[in-house]
């Protein structure tokens, strides 16, 4: 993997750990978009964006990412994660549980510029509902 998509990466995840919404937003381009499978309308732009990542923070504010894997092919980037964090307020419309959680998922990134122009995040969302006590144990 070339070094700057390396310290992209590593710079990137960093800022999610740190809890640093203003360091997450800088490594995204202004005019972002991106999907989420548990978000009903894309986000656009760096507002949105803003918004969605201060709501998993307050609903998980120990949220911690690790990185469990990355592919890298040209300015494509797929990013192979699992974060854990407490459920501590309302996410989902679901109120705060209490209940620790690991969750697995993949990022797909298309860099412009050395920022994120778009994205599409694939998460295991029943694992989470499985976590926090709404759908039983398969």
């Amino acid at each position: 993997m070339p070094e700057s998509i390396e310290q992209f990466i590593t710079e990137f995840i960093a800022a999610w750990n740190a809890h640093d919404i203003d360091r997450v937003t800088s490594c995204y381009c202004p005019e972002y978009e991106e999907e989420d499978v548990a978000q009903p309308t894309p986000a656009s732009g760096r507002d949105d964006l803003r918004r969605r990542v201060a709501y998993y923070l307050r609903a998980f504010p120990d949220l911690r990412v690790s990185l469990d894997d990355v592919v890298v092919e040209g300015n494509r980037i797929v990013l192979f994660w699992t974060w854990h964090g407490t459920h501590q307020a309302t996410f989902m419309r679901i109120p705060p549980t209490g209940r620790t959680v690991a969750v697995r998922g993949t990022s797909l990134i298309h860099l412009e510029d050395g920022k994120i122009r778009r994205a599409l995040r694939v998460w295991d969302l029943a694992g989470l509902l499985r976590g926090i006590g709404l759908l039983p144990e398969l």
